[in-house]
């Protein structure tokens, strides 16, 4: 089998950031895919679970209901890896378009206070399965990353084409 393109990228030269991983033609619309990388992988430690779940929850409800972004968002969710998460987007933005969003939602997450959106056993597959300090402790973290210097192109990327029409960024 062949390895997916993701599995390409050389994972010992990312640093924390927003990349275009990806861009999917279906039709005659696009859906970008982004690396939003929290972690340097394999150099620092990931962010624990129990965080990102609650970071997937919070920025997901912030994206979704984000008047600028929310008819274009597809997706928000976590790397297997936990280093960073998954935006799927409509159309074709770059990684400085969506850095604006990406800092307003992780300001949001490190600022907020309450209970975890959807954290609840009707609305959530492990509701307790969560850590608000810690996943408002990263999302801060990030927020100075996004702040100061983010990674918005992977090193030494070529944009490959496929049959298919998929676009990807590989080193």
């Amino acid at each position: 089998m062949d390895l997916i393109p993701s599995f390409q990228v050389d994972h010992t030269k990312i640093v924390p950031g927003i990349y275009v991983s990806r861009v999917d033609t279906l039709g005659d619309q696009f859906a970008t895919t982004f690396d939003v990388r929290m972690k340097r992988p394999n150099a620092e430690p990931v962010v624990h679970a129990n965080a990102m779940h609650t970071i997937e929850h919070i920025v997901a409800t912030f994206l979704r209901n984000d008047d600028e972004w929310k008819d274009r968002i597809i997706y928000w969710g976590p790397m297997g890896c936990l280093t960073g998460c998954y935006l799927i987007v409509k159309g074709q933005p770059t990684s400085a378009d969506v850095l604006p969003l990406m800092l307003r939602a992780f300001e949001h997450c490190a600022a907020y206070e309450g209970e975890v959106p959807g954290a609840d056993p009707q609305s959530c597959g492990n509701y307790i399965f969560h850590d608000l300090n810690m996943a408002r402790w990263e999302a801060a973290r990030y927020v100075e990353v996004l702040r100061s210097n983010p990674g918005l192109e992977y090193p030494t990327t070529e944009r490959i084409t496929t049959e298919r029409g998929m676009t990807f960024f590989d080193s």
